[in-house]
């Protein structure tokens, strides 16, 4: 038993000084670092921007806040744009890139407006794909009555 525990613990020790951390970053117990990279937006609460565990980062619901003023963007296209990019950002502060993505859930508050607009800016972004598999959900409020919200998981293995 001991042993299992030593190694474990050897192996998330390894995992975690072969991921560069930022000044900001938290490390728990078992490894998981919190990320906050530069140019990111600024959290107003109890939340991160996103997580690195193992071979994965898992980035915390994104919506289209312009990190340079951390207010919201005034215009549908824009909002959607910006919160995919606020996605990619913190996913390629680990070395992922939106192909690297295994997972996206968005919400909408209004599917039949904002869908299309989703779809629309994923085909910018990712081409004519593949694409990752998305679950889409309208919600009756975001916060600060927001109209969208991307969150996304990556697989991007830690360099040996």
């Amino acid at each position: 038993m001991k042993s299992i525990v030593f190694s474990t613990l050897a192996i998330a020790g390894w995992a975690v000084a072969a991921t560069p951390l930022a000044a900001d970053d938290h490390v728990s117990p078992n490894g998981v670092v919190t990320l906050t990279p530069e140019g990111g937006i600024v959290p107003t609460a109890t939340w991160s921007l996103g997580t690195r565990a193992g071979d994965f980062v898992f980035v915390a619901g994104m919506r289209g806040i312009d990190p340079e003023t951390n207010t919201l963007v005034p215009d549908t296209e824009g909002r959607v744009r910006q919160a995919f990019m606020n996605m990619q950002l913190i996913a390629e502060s680990e070395g992922a890139t939106l192909q690297d993505a295994v997972r996206l859930v968005v919400y909408v508050t209004d599917m039949y407006r904002y869908r299309p607009v989703v779809n629309q800016i994923q085909e910018e972004l990712w081409g004519d794909g593949p694409y990752p598999p998305r679950t889409i959900v309208e919600v009756d409020r975001l916060n600060q009555d927001d109209i969208v919200e991307v969150e996304g998981t990556f697989y991007a293995p830690i360099e040996e």
